[in-house]
């Protein structure tokens, strides 16, 4: 009887001890438990923190089934979102500097994209992260690849009288400088364009061309390989007034946390290359690789057009791209 009354009264205050639980909403817009790494990333973190018995739930929102990709950003700068898997580019409309974080052929590979992270360029991209209100918990880059409905994205010339989908405004810079018409939308709506006639092609990074089956709707694939002319900056960001109502020992729970969630997706992110090119190639879309020849005509056609603008136009953008560019 004792002991029964022993455990009733345990639950009683797990119950309590649960009902008094900070909950958290994190938000991103991938497919949820379909294997995307952007989503195990947040699912590592909430793992984790509430393994951590810090008394904090996170509850996870994928999908975009709380809010629209872009709306993320404004969300957590007030305080509505406390988590999201967020494309940092997606907030340049507000923030310019970030498309820096969105540059053609500035990244290239996934061992330099690490090295950025802990450079004098992201110092300077975080400040203005952190100033806007939002904390970095995890960094993140996806390579990314091209994929089109009709021939092979390979030069620049490829792309004339294209119809294309490009993730961010440099990138539509430097292929509409090369011929393309621009279609603007997040990657989650590719599919959909492409299967309505919408979009001819489009590029986006290599787990959402998995995730999003766009092997079903596009003829060839130009992978990263080498030669990667797109990468992405896809962090998991907290707003920092979800930070700041934190105690000591929850703020070191979500470090902890997302440094393991950081440290499975650079391993996970070299795999997605691979993994995108056998689906896609068993689906029987035609694969190919960028030549350095090819990738050094859109590095020319990006530093007279996406770069040129950027640093023309943005306040430090010159400053941002020579920073990146100085990392080895």
């Amino acid at each position: 009887m004792q002991f029964k009354t022993l455990l009733l009264t345990g639950a009683f205050l797990l119950a309590g001890q649960q009902a008094d639980a900070l909950v958290l909403k994190a938000s991103h817009q991938w497919p949820g438990g379909k294997g995307d790494v952007r989503d195990e990333m947040v699912q590592i973190i909430k793992r984790e923190v509430e393994a951590a018995n810090v008394g904090i739930e996170i509850k996870v929102y994928p999908g975009k089934s709380l809010y629209k990709p872009k709306e993320q950003w404004a969300a957590m700068v007030k305080g509505q979102l406390d988590i999201s898997a967020f494309p940092l580019d997606y907030a340049s409309g507000r923030h310019p500097q970030f498309s820096a974080t969105l540059m053609p052929g500035l990244v290239r590979n996934h061992e330099r994209a690490r090295r950025l992270n802990d450079s004098p360029f992201m110092d300077e991209i975080k400040k203005i992260i952190d100033d806007a209100g939002v904390v970095v918990i995890s960094d993140a880059w996806l390579a990314g690849a091209f994929g089109s409905k009709k021939g092979c994205i390979r030069g620049p010339d490829s792309v004339k009288g294209l119809v294309m989908r490009a993730a961010g405004p440099m990138f539509e810079e430097m292929l509409a400088a090369a011929g393309a018409s621009i279609a603007s939308m997040p990657s989650s709506e590719i599919y959909t364009a492409m299967q309505t006639g919408v979009l001819d092609a489009a590029n986006t990074s290599s787990g959402s061309f998995v995730s999003y089956r766009l092997y079903e709707v596009v003829k060839c694939l130009t992978a990263p390989g080498a030669n990667a002319l797109w990468f992405m900056y896809e962090p998991i960001l907290m707003s920092k007034k979800t930070w700041n109502k934190l105690d000591d020992a929850q703020r070191q729970a979500f470090v902890a946390a997302g440094q393991k969630a950081e440290d499975f997706f650079f391993e996970e992110a070299k795999k997605l290359d691979q993994k995108m090119i056998d689906v896609f190639s068993k689906a029987g879309v035609e694969v190919i690789e960028m030549s350095g020849d090819e990738f050094d005509a859109w590095l020319d056609v990006a530093k007279k057009s996406a770069y040129k603008k950027f640093s023309e136009e943005v306040e430090g953008g010159a400053r941002l791209i020579e920073l990146a560019l100085s990392v080895e």
